[in-house]
């Protein structure tokens, strides 16, 4: 008797692959009966016990479905089991809306330009060619009673035009038109049209033919010819071994996940086999809008909550969107039937040379010692209607771990009568701007320093008065905050150098010290809403930059777990109003940091890069310079003096 082969043991946080995320839906279909109607939003890993992952513990492999069922305006949520092929739990979660989904994304710019009421206002401003028009299913926000989840699925698409196929359409906004969208009926269901605006009249194309035309804005004869190649080679290969989705690097190790929402996620982050982050995620991304015209006033997205950033993520291509030695990982997301879908170099990840990593020259002998700095690089970049958002861990050869989101692509704009200046915005071209807004970015970390046991410590410098222990008036200290419960949180404080520590009380190092890392914050911003306003109601987690709650895996996002269409006061807030303690116990550390953008005329018309982010630095986590064995680089032409 011939026997089949056992399945490969997978380890637990491996992301579902694509004949998983196929069987998942399968068992659903078969065991709920379900109708044509059932529209599988999200299919991904039910990540297991943190417990039984950290102990080795055999679980079952399963999946977890966000399905929205059209006919019956509802949502629900199951865990399948891809083991027992048994579905395990399938639940109604009463009044929420699920993202957006792709095909509802899609179908919105033909249900819109077929719309005879949006056809009219159209033809009000002159356009005829209504297939030249370009339709952004913008999510609804909440504006009041009327967008209440339980009563209704919409979206509020706004509409630019081309003047012409292949033109770059985000330089003719239609203003004052917006559009609400039953998603369910797939239909039009209400036109506002606040007045016609002339549109801009100068393209702003950013592709080699068009942007020589003389009236484009700007316009470039012809790309540089003076810029000479610069070639990145490894000629042994990458110093990284990589199994499954485990990654070896430089004493560093990693677990690469993936989720359509997520995008990409870190787990059991380790150096030297000693854990430091079990799970570092983006659990949120918000965007709000400071123009009250009517075409931008409600404009506050939630783009993981409200579409999902991971079935959003780019096929990355070699020598563009990542140079060097490169292995890709590929993203596994599903359609709306429940059929897997895969983007292919969903992920990419290689080496980079860093600069100088430390030197010192012993001025009376000459000598010189200097060592190179090098870190891995795992990067995903997403495309949200017109913004484009690339998100990158480093991981570095002296233990700093750093997370930077890169922004790109194209502003949202809008249109002014010749002549006027916006008051809430920026003039890039003419006729044509760019609104205020903000971008905040929420990371969820959940720690591990030398083990589950951690506390969270905010450090302040402080200047000492005058007096006995500073006679000279330039003495300083610094003042230490224990977060013991989760009432405490914080902002950043650059002008006292504030950082915070997570520290394991229970791992002392040779100096007498907890062990630690610290988190640096980077570029950050406030956000400009009122605190009483529906944004700030919505977006809770931005009232502060640092949140610490007590570990809790459904606590998963920043905003809650359906912030589409939600009015607010869900997630890290509520979260944290449970008052539980924080000092010495299983934490999660939640940083928000944010992009304030306002709008220059050098971002149009494709943005150039914007980088934002934090670092995460050993604070006494070593004996001393954990970089110190770094090896001499060779000499070599790169190094070479050229007179």
């Amino acid at each position: 008797m011939s026997t089949l082969d056992a399945p490969p043991v997978l380890h637990p946080l491996e992301p579902l692959s694509a004949d998983e995320v196929r069987a998942a839906s399968a068992i659903l279909k078969a065991e709920q009966s379900l109708a044509a109607t059932a529209r599988f939003v999200f299919i991904s890993l039910h990540e297991p016990a943190k417990a039984a992952v950290q102990t080795g513990e055999g679980v079952p492999r399963e999946a977890f479905v966000v399905l929205y069922e059209k006919a019956e305006r509802k949502t629900y949520e199951a865990v399948v089991s891809l083991t027992d092929q048994a579905v395990v739990s399938f639940t109604h979660i009463e009044g929420v809306q699920p993202p957006i989904t792709a095909e509802e994304f899609m179908a919105c710019e033909e249900v819109v330009q077929n719309d005879p009421q949006w056809q009219a206002a159209m033809r009000l401003r002159g356009i005829e060619d209504f297939t030249l028009a370009m339709i952004d299913p913008w999510a609804a926000g909440y504006t009041g009673p009327e967008d209440d989840p339980s009563l209704r699925r919409i979206a509020r698409p706004l509409t630019w035009v081309r003047s012409e196929p292949g033109e770059h359409g985000y330089a003719r906004p239609i203003e004052g038109l917006v559009v609400t969208v039953d998603l369910d009926a797939m239909e039009v269901v209400q036109v506002d049209d606040y007045g016609v605006v002339a549109l801009p009249p100068a393209p702003g194309n950013y592709d080699v033919e068009r942007m020589a035309a003389p009236d484009n804005v700007p316009s470039f004869a012809s790309p540089r010819e003076d810029l000479k190649p610069i070639s990145i080679t490894q000629p042994e290969g990458a110093s990284f071994t990589v199994t499954g989705h485990h990654v070896a690097w430089q004493k560093w190790s990693v677990r690469v996940g993936f989720t359509p929402r997520e995008g990409l996620v870190l787990h059991e982050l380790a150096y030297e086999d000693r854990p430091i982050i079990y799970r570092a995620s983006l659990a949120e991304m918000f965007v709000p809008y400071g123009d009250p015209a009517p075409t931008h006033r409600f404009k506050n997205v939630f783009d993981q909550g409200e579409y999902g950033v991971g079935w959003l993520a780019n096929s990355l291509t070699l020598g563009c969107d990542c140079v060097g030695e490169i292995f890709y990982f590929d993203g596994v997301v599903n359609d709306q039937d429940g059929e897997p879908a895969t983007i292919e170099n969903a992920i990419c990840m290689h080496e980079e040379d860093y600069g100088i990593g430390w030197k010192h020259t012993d001025f009376r002998t000459e000598d010189v010692e200097v060592r190179r700095l090098r870190r891995l690089v795992i990067s995903s970049i997403a495309t949200v209607g017109n913004y484009e958002y690339g998100y990158f861990w480093y991981l570095y050869t002296d233990g700093t771990i750093e997370y930077e989101v890169k922004l790109s692509g194209v502003i949202s704009t809008g249109a002014l009568e010749p002549g006027a200046r916006p008051a809430h915005g920026t003039l890039v071209a003419p006729g044509l701007y760019g609104p205020h807004h903000q971008h905040f970015f929420c990371v969820r970390l959940d720690m591990a320093v030398d083990g589950n046991t951690n506390t969270v410590v905010q450090v302040d410098s402080e200047p000492l008065p005058y007096g006995p222990a500073n006679p000279t008036g330039t003495a300083w200290v610094t003042k230490r905050t224990v977060y013991a419960d989760e009432s405490a949180r914080g902002q950043i404080d650059p002008l006292r150098g504030r950082f915070w520590r997570i520290e394991n009380p229970e791992k002392v190092s040779a100096l007498g010290d907890p062990v630690a890392y610290k988190l640096v914050p980077g570029e950050n911003v406030a956000p400009m809403f009122a605190p009483e306003s529906r944004f700030a109601q919505r977006a809770g987690f931005t009232g502060e930059h640092v949140w610490v709650t007590a570990y809790d895996p459904s606590e998963r996002y920043a905003a809650g777990d359906y912030p589409n269409q939600h009015p607010g006061g869900d997630g890290v807030p509520r979260y944290a109003a449970a008052g539980r303690d924080t000092e010495n116990t299983d934490v999660v550390l939640w940083y928000t940091f944010g992009a304030h953008h306002i709008v220059r005329p050098e971002d149009w018309p494709v943005m150039p890069v914007t980088h934002v982010g934090f670092k995460l630095k050993p604070a006494g986590f070593f004996a001393g310079n954990p970089a110190l064995d770094m090896p001499p680089s060779k000499a070599a032409g790169h190094c070479c003096h050229h007179d």
